[in-house]
């Protein structure tokens, strides 16, 4: 085996190694990179909700209730004012999705699945878990959802859903007596669920991630290309030549001029020392 081919081998063995360490490295950094978009976009969503659920409340339940006497106007309900704000988004981004999530809702388009659920009892279990996360597979591909807790903290809620004899004759009319009754201060009755899809920003980490290792194996191939021409200009060709030098000087044949590296380094060394072999042995 000669010596460029050892040298390559353990070049290669070097070079896969690295790549080995750098895609060990670098995807899973990419893929929390990419969850963590998806994360801000979730947030962004579930904070733009709250907002308008806190300006309904405040702004524009207000200047409705007067016109409510005889007629109820689900606009002045921050959930569906939520609701109906993000039924808008959808039209331009269908994968995303925003849904205020109840076991017992006035409307039952608002009625838990059997996951949202889940997540509901999640909340009711741990009244101190503020959040919670997954990641979900759908028909269009995984979806990160994260999901906030909804309690009943005013007791004024109760004046549409704790008896039905108290609730507003105007919403019963249209939502009927059997549902969205019977909440209490402090229970937890539904979640905010917003769901993001992850199969673009995963799609755009595996781009970058092939992107990278495509570079570095690039990289890679140069560096090598120039170590092996180093390594024949440097190493092989002027050892090649001392061994050819040796062996005619070890044969007798003829006059063999002297060796001339003018390298001061370890293959000079051994130049030097040939040539004085040589001369050892003409000189006997």
């Amino acid at each position: 085996m000669g010596l460029r081919l050892k040298f390559n081998l353990v070049l290669l063995v070097c070079f896969a190694v690295g790549l080995a360490v750098v895609g060990g490295l670098s995807l899973p950094l990419m893929q929390q990179n990419a969850r963590s978009s998806v994360m801000e976009s979730a947030r962004i969503m579930m904070e733009s909700a709250s907002a308008i659920r806190g300006y309904t409340s405040d702004q524009i339940q207000p200047l409705l209730e007067p016109l409510m006497v005889d007629q109820f106007l689900p606009h002045s309900v921050p959930s569906y004012a939520a609701q109906t704000n993000f039924l808008a988004l959808r039209a331009a981004f269908p994968e995303y999705a925003y849904k205020e999530a109840a076991l017992n809702p006035t409307n039952l388009a608002d009625r838990a699945t059997d996951w949202e659920a889940d997540i509901i009892r999640a909340f009711r279990d741990d009244r101190q878990r503020a959040e919670l996360t997954l990641v979900r597979d759908t028909p269009t591909g995984q979806s990160l959802v994260l999901a906030r807790p909804l309690e009943v903290t005013e007791a004024a809620c109760l004046a549409c859903h704790g008896n039905v004899a108290d609730a507003p004759e105007a919403m019963l009319a249209i939502y009927g007596t059997r549902n969205g009754f019977g909440w209490q201060v402090g229970e937890v009755i539904g979640a905010q669920v917003v769901s993001v899809p992850m199969a673009v920003p995963l799609e755009r980490a595996w781009t970058m991630f092939g992107t990278l290792m495509a570079t570095v194996a690039a990289v890679f191939l140069v560096i090598g290309l120039l170590l092996n021409a180093l390594l024949g200009r440097v190493v092989i060709r002027p050892i090649t030549r001392i061994a050819r030098m040796a062996e005619e000087a070890s044969q007798d044949r003829g006059s063999v001029a002297d060796i001339r590296h003018a390298a001061r380094d370890e293959i000079g060394t051994l130049a030097a020392a040939v040539n004085r072999l040589r001369r050892g042995r003409g000189a006997s």
